[in-house]
């Protein structure tokens, strides 16, 4: 064969390119705000970062964020890029800051904003471009800067506001706000407690009318208010009072029509007299709603008649008043919708002063002094709200709520009433609402029938013995909070009676069912503890299917048992949540019977033996909270595969390191929230800090305030603020055996590939022969040829001119030559291979060409490795020269074959090319035997 040309040996190095694929968006832990968590994760992102002593607006903040909250932090100055790009915020509170400067341009990029809150900050001046580019704001509150100069240009921009409120500042003259009141959406003004001494529509010099609708001018300095010019035709709210002293206000308003359509009038701090009041008064015909506060007693007795005279009012708002007794002339507003006498130290509503209002819709007496229910509530027919709050009343008579049919709201929370007896509740067939919490309850009939009611509360009372069976009468409830409680037989009793045959029940069972309720709320109460042990052993049984949020609060020790049944049987529940009310992880099969839950949430359980079985059957778990819980490692969370859990709270435990790889268990989270646990600051916990800093999927909340519970310095530390690198430096003496061995294999390779390059990928093909040649066994696949002929180029002419006429043509074999044979296009040593394990026999030409010639020797050297391998006859060897065996010592394989076996020499045949040619037949005859002789040498011809 042809001696090969073997590829270059040039050593080729390729440069493999990293191509980095930046990722824009910041990592989703931040160091001074965190992200509010919401249960829709396609939600839009508002970000909370009050009460963080922040003194520049995060340069981390993300940019796709629609409500940022700075309130209450330390910054001083707004600077033109802090908003850059922020162009989805909607809401933007820098509230209770120390602003003082806003540079021009600053809010160019919030072409959305809708509201801006900068209450409480130090902006003395309004410049020109301050609102560049909020054009679609609505809501702008600058109250509480000490504003005294507005320029003429500062409020340009706000095309679009609607609501402004620009009170306790120092502005003097009613030409600074004249700029606010052209803007043309306009409806709302605030200017309380600045230092205007008189507001006189005279002075303003407008284009046109304005838009405003409410209008807040209280003010101490204020000494006139006039409206002698229609600037305010669509005027309908007007909040007038002072803001600490008392004093007399002017009132001037020339012609009625000017306030023609004012409904709401607020009036605070006396600041008219009687005459002044009645004045005010007289000049509205259209007064809807009127508000007076902290007036004095004989000011409300003698305005009485002129109020109750107004034909339109309907709503009178008597607040902090500190008028004792409501008087009788309050009779004479038989107009009035709702009443309002909040906080003004009444003790007692006058008989008949209330009787008259046929109307009345809501009364609002709470935080007073009353001591009973007033008696003309009885004749309160129309009556829809009813507030008593924060009273001290002691009792509920039976004729208190006798004609009030068509009430709604009751609300009589924090009252000292001890008992409501069912006669109490006999009329409120409508009522949807009512409220006896914090009061001194004992007992709670069990005939109280309320068919609409849909919430109650009896939160914080004294009631030591409870059953189910006492709100057989509440068909209608959706929410019921029993606060300090307890219960007997509350597995046994419920609210409506199902079909007994469609839950397979016997006949000695009674099923109640509570059809509507998807709210429990319990608090247990430790006082009562042990009378609430005594179990009803009756076959009653409750069904709680609509539950849908269920809380179980104890403020020291309770038994959870008392909660296990009741629990079981809500079969829809979506929220659970139990503080302190278990000692230890619950049993394994507590959420067996609730598929549906999406949020549970324990605090102060003992869960450092936890396993994963108890959240097993729960696994659409969205929201878990496991707050002072003890909890030290996290593996029985990893184990409880909680694949679609986002929220995650685990505050107040034991954790001091934390693999990073457990959080891959929980692919959807995206709120975590881990403050106060002893974290360890060490390599331990590298790779989570790591993970904290660069993820950017899950929000790890406050992580830039977690403290360490031992840091290296023994200093207080937080945890990011951790060197990572020194744990990497720690392992240098590995990255520099590591480096080395790279070094020694690199160079190792370039010396393999530049000089053994043939002889590793000889070796490679002679195993793909050896396994070729065994899968042939095995499945005995026949042989293409009889034999293939290896030789060199130079012998070619003997080949074809002495061998193939008398193999081919007498003898009839079939022969392999590279040069007719081998597949066009395939690389040379697997055509060597195929023709070698492809014929039965290999015969070998052999002249000093032959041994000089690469290719050669790799087919003699394969052809005796398969001579070797099988111990079969398929190798022969013909010598066309006299080669004496010392020339044969270079070649030590094919000196080893020629001393080990005979051969055929064609020198010695010159005068009986008959006798060679049949000796070479006979060869080519020979079975596979493993006794049969491997070479034919001279003494066979």
């Amino acid at each position: 064969m042809a001696a090969a040309r073997p590829p270059s040996s040039c050593f080729v190095l390729q440069i493999l390119l990293l191509v980095v694929n930046f990722n824009l968006s910041l990592p989703y832990v931040l160091k001074k705000c965190s992200v509010c968590y919401e249960e829709n994760p396609s939600a839009d992102m508002a970000l909370d970062c009050a009460n963080r002593k922040i003194e520049n607006v995060p340069k981390d903040i993300p940019k796709d964020a629609v409500s940022l909250n700075l309130n209450n932090n330390w910054m001083q100055k707004i600077n033109g890029g802090d908003f850059s790009g922020m162009s989805k915020l909607r809401i933007l509170d820098l509230t209770s800051n120390q602003i003082a400067q806003v540079d021009e341009g600053s809010f160019i990029d919030l072409m959305f904003l809708q509201t801006l809150c900068m209450g409480n900050n130090k902006l003395n001046v309004l410049m020109s471009n301050m609102f560049q580019g909020l054009s679609n704001l609505t809501v702008l509150f600058l109250n509480n800067n000490g504003i005294q100069v507005i320029h003429p240009t500062a409020f340009q921009f706000l095309t679009s506001l609607q609501t402004l409120d620009l009170g306790n500042n120092r502005l003097r003259q009613i030409t600074d706000i004249q700029p606010i009141l052209q803007l043309p959406q306009i409806t709302m003004l605030g200017l309380k407690c600045n230092s205007f001494t008189s507001f006189e529509t005279k002075d303003l010099l407008l284009n046109q009318s304005s838009n405003l609708k409410e209008l807040d001018i209280s003010g101490d300095s204020l000494t006139i208010f006039s409206i002698s010019t229609p600037v305010f035709p669509y005027l309908q709210k007007i909040e007038i009072s002072m803001c600490f002293c008392y004093k007399d206000l002017q009132w001037e308003i020339p012609d009625k029509q000017f306030l023609r359509n004012i409904s709401y009038l607020y009036l605070g701090r006396s600041i008219f007299s009687f005459e002044g009041i009645t004045k005010v008064l007289e000049s509205l015909d259209s007064l809807h709603h009127l508000r007076l506060e902290a007036l004095k007693m004989h000011v409300y007795e003698g305005l009485l008649s002129t109020i109750c005279k107004i034909p339109t009012l309907r709503k009178l708002d008597l607040f902090n008043s500190h008028i004792k007794n409501l008087p009788v002339k309050l009779a004479l507003c038989s107009q009035l919708t709702a009443l309002d006498v909040r906080k003004s130290d009444v003790d007692e509503l006058a008989q008949g002063s209330l009787g008259s209002m046929k109307h009345l819709q809501s009364l609002n007496v709470c935080d007073n002094q009353l001591k009973q229910v007033p008696h003309d509530v009885r004749s309160l027919r129309s009556i829809e709200i009813l507030n008593l709050n924060y009273n001290y009343i002691l009792e509920l008579t039976c004729e208190d709520f006798e004609n009030t049919t068509q009430l709604r709201e009751l609300y009589l929370k924090r009252n000292r009433i001890s008992q409501v007896d069912y006669c109490v509740f006999l009329n409120l067939e409508s009522l949807k609402l009512l409220d006896l919490s914090f009061n001194q309850l004992m007992t709670f009939e069990n005939n109280i029938f309320l068919p609409q009611l849909e919430i109650l509360n009896i939160n914080h009372n004294e009631i030591a013995f409870l059953e189910i069976l006492d709100f057989l009468g509440f068909q209608s409830l959706k929410q019921l909070d029993l606060g300090t409680t307890f219960f007997d037989g509350m597995t046994q009793r419920s609210f409506h009676k199902v079909n007994k045959q469609e839950n397979n029940i016997s006949s000695r069972d009674r099923i109640w069912e509570l059809k509507l309720l998807e709210n429990l709320t319990i608090e247990l109460n430790p006082r009562n503890l042990f009378s609430s042990l005594q179990t009803n052993y009756s076959r009653d049984i409750v069904v709680f299917k609509s539950m849908k949020r269920y809380t179980a609060i104890c403020n020291i020790f309770c038994f959870p048992h008392q909660l296990a049944d009741i629990h079981r049987a809500m079969t829809y529940l979506e929220n659970f949540t139990a503080v302190n009310v278990f000692i230890e992880a619950p049993s394994i099969d507590m959420f067996w019977f609730n598929p549906d839950l999406k949020s549970v949430t324990f605090i102060e359980t003992d869960f450092s033996e936890a396993g994963p079985e108890l959240f097993l059957p729960i696994p659409n778990l969205h929201s878990l909270e496991l707050s002072k819980c003890n909890i030290s490692s996290l593996d029985f969370l990893v184990e409880a595969n909680l694949t679609a859990l986002r929220f995650l709270k685990l505050t107040d435990n034991e954790l001091s390191v934390i693999n990073d790889t457990v959080f891959k268990s929980f692919p959807s989270l995206t709120y975590l929230d881990l403050d106060n646990n002893p974290f360890t600051c060490n390599c331990s916990n590298a790779r989570f800090i790591q993970w904290v800093k660069n993820n950017k999927q899950t929000q790890v909340v406050n992580a830039h305030q977690y403290k360490c519970s031992s840091s290296v310095d023994k200093g207080e530390s937080l945890l990011l603020e951790f060197d990572v690198h020194l744990c990497w430096d720690d392992g240098r003496f590995f990255y520099f055996i590591s480096s080395t061995c790279l070094v020694v294999l690199t160079l190792l390779t370039s010396f393999i590939y530049n000089f053994l390059w043939w002889h590793l990928t000889y070796t490679f093909h002679l195993f793909l022969a050896y396994f070729y040649d065994s899968q042939r066994r095995k499945k005995e696949v026949l042989h293409r040829f009889d034999a293939f002929v290896s030789y060199n180029v130079h012998d070619e002419g003997w080949v074809y001119r002495e061998m193939l006429p008398v193999l081919e043509g007498e003898q009839g074999w079939r022969l392999c030559l590279h040069h007719r044979d081998f597949q066009p296009g395939k690389p040379i040593i697997e055509n060597i291979t195929d023709a070698i394990y492809g014929s039965r026999k290999t015969i070998c030409v052999i002249s000093r060409s032959y041994l000089q010639s690469e290719w050669c020797s790799r087919e003699i050297q394969m052809a005796s490795f398969r001579l070797f391998d099988e111990q079969k006859d398929v190798l022969i060897l013909l010598f066309l020269e006299e080669i004496p065996a010392r020339h044969l010592s270079p070649y030590y394989r094919m000196r080893k074959l020629v001393k080990k076996r005979t051969y055929l020499s064609w020198p010695q045949a010159a005068e009986h090319p008959g006798v060679f040619w049949q000796n070479v037949q006979r060869a080519l005859q020979a079975g596979d035997s493993e006794n049969t002789d491997l070479l034919i040498g001279p003494a066979g011809w």
